[in-house]
């Protein structure tokens, strides 16, 4: 008994139909948080303490983003934010390629060995080493100096690995079609391989932006001059009890403020997070 190319598509139609439905029901739960946190900052305090369904309904304000903009050193913490993750991310983007092209591509004295070494990184947690960091710091007076926030996140192993395996997937017949013509390994480095590595690279500066913009930890340890916030530290400085003073509507509006430069970031570069990550970008 034979099934009619008409069943198999009416099948296929209403699987997809399952699947798109499923996908949509998690996109829903995943994004539920989002909007909730969303329509809590677009609230007043005193009606989020009266009922916590008024967020559900009129009226809603801006206030809670008036005020942090009010706040007399915002725009410096965003700029302290801008110039660490900023520097952090273009230092770990150029000293993770070399680095990998290094691993992948030359022969050296216990190469394996450093790369082993280096991936032992990542499993060393950052309060491991707080105390040391913190202690060689303050001898360098590295506190409260933007090289003090932007220095521990030039250790970037996980950076290293990633291009690592990117090089190694890009086919070794570029390498030797280029020596052929005479080039030189940093002119194979820069020219021939280094634009193919373009999406990890994008992967690695998101997750690079991401980590620093968002660290808390260490800006707190680091930074503990005002005017050397970052705006995680900046934010949560303005809010001394979560409970009382400006209230939960405001603490939401921190929380979108603080996270809105990401979400741009990820949507302006997810093309290329997407093609890293499906293993597309070298053919």
């Amino acid at each position: 008994m034979s099934i009619s190319p008409t069943t198999n598509r009416i099948g296929s139609s209403i699987g997809d139909r399952i699947i798109l439905a499923l996908v949509i029901a998690v996109a829903v739960v995943m994004m539920a948080p989002v909007l909730w946190v969303i329509a809590l900052s677009l609230k007043e305090n005193k009606e989020l303490m009266t009922a916590m369904n008024a967020v559900f309904r009129a009226p809603y304000t801006i206030r809670n983003y008036i005020d942090i903009l009010g706040t007399s050193s915002v725009f410096r913490w965003i700029l302290n934010s801008l110039i660490v993750s900023g520097t952090m991310t273009i230092m770990t983007l150029i000293l993770a390629s070399l680095a990998g092209y290094g691993f992948a591509r030359l022969n050296f004295p216990y190469r394996n060995a450093l790369f082993i070494i280096v991936l032992l990184g990542l499993a060393v947690p950052e309060q491991a080493v707080l105390i040391a960091r913190h202690q060689i710091f303050s001898w360098l007076k590295f506190h409260n100096t933007y090289q003090g926030l932007i220095l521990p996140g030039l250790s970037a192993p996980f950076g290293v690995f990633l291009m690592t395996q990117y090089f190694r997937a890009i086919p070794k017949e570029l390498d030797e079609a280029a020596l052929l013509d005479n080039a030189s390994r940093f002119k194979i480095f820069w020219k021939v391989l280094l634009p193919l590595t373009i999406p990890a690279q994008a992967t690695l500066g998101i997750f690079t932006f991401l980590n620093s913009w968002n660290d808390y930890f260490w800006p707190l340890i680091s930074g503990t001059r005002k005017d050397m916030f970052t705006l995680t530290v900046g934010m949560a400085s303005t809010q001394s009890n979560f409970a009382q003073s400006e209230g939960l509507g405001f603490l939401m509006a921190q929380a979108v403020f603080a996270g809105a430069p990401i979400l741009i970031l990820y949507l302006f570069f997810q093309k290329y997070i997407v093609t890293a990550v499906s293993g597309n970008a070298v053919r």
